[in-house]
């Protein structure tokens, strides 16, 4: 067995899960409403408090799909009830974020400013506080969409080795290298 799959997911309280005949299942929860379509191989059942995902066979396939849909399942329940945030930090001279609305506004370096539009479903802010480095704050209830903005934010500077500057992760630890040393005569 899956050490992941076998694993029973808690629902919370406040946060209903509902499973259709067409194996689509539906998290509604305080902080927003998620659907998955799952493997229509493998059973989702909902018994109380607990939700558990099993597989037909031990095949190969089955094995892959049903540690993976057990864990888009609790991703989706966790992000029902408590959400997610990523923190992303700007370093570097004259790095600048400010968000009016969902268009986040970038100065990178670039002889113009960045322009992004995110998704309705993700919440975005932007600190800039003396001496520190901008902040860029997103939150969401869907952990897939976090992510993939967050990455499409990096992408446009990523953290160089040399100097460190660009779009990294708040706590992030980025491997420095040492660069030019001075030639001995």
């Amino acid at each position: 067995m899956s050490r992941i799959g076998k694993a029973p997911i808690e629902i919370p309280a406040g946060v209903t899960v509902t499973v259709d005949k067409d194996n689509v299942v539906t998290v509604k929860g305080p902080k927003g409403t998620l659907t998955q379509k799952v493997n229509p191989d493998l059973t989702v059942n909902v018994d109380g408090n607990h939700l558990t995902v099993t597989r037909p066979s031990d095949d190969r396939e089955h094995r892959a799909q049903h540690g993976l849909f057990r864990a888009l399942l609790h991703n989706m329940v966790v992000g029902v009830s408590t959400g997610y945030r990523k923190e992303m930090e700007l370093v570097g001279v004259g790095y600048r974020a400010a968000a009016t609305g969902q268009v986040l506004e970038l100065a990178l370096g670039f002889s113009h400013a960045i322009y992004i539009k995110l998704p309705a479903e993700v919440k975005v802010e932007a600190k800039s506080e003396r001496n520190k480095n901008p902040l860029i704050i997103l939150e969401s209830d869907d952990k897939q969409l976090l992510g993939q903005v967050c990455a499409k934010i990096r992408s446009l500077r990523k953290p160089e080795p040399y100097k460190g500057k660009g779009i990294k992760f708040v706590g992030e630890v980025i491997r420095r290298k040492s660069g030019k040393s001075a030639s001995a005569k």
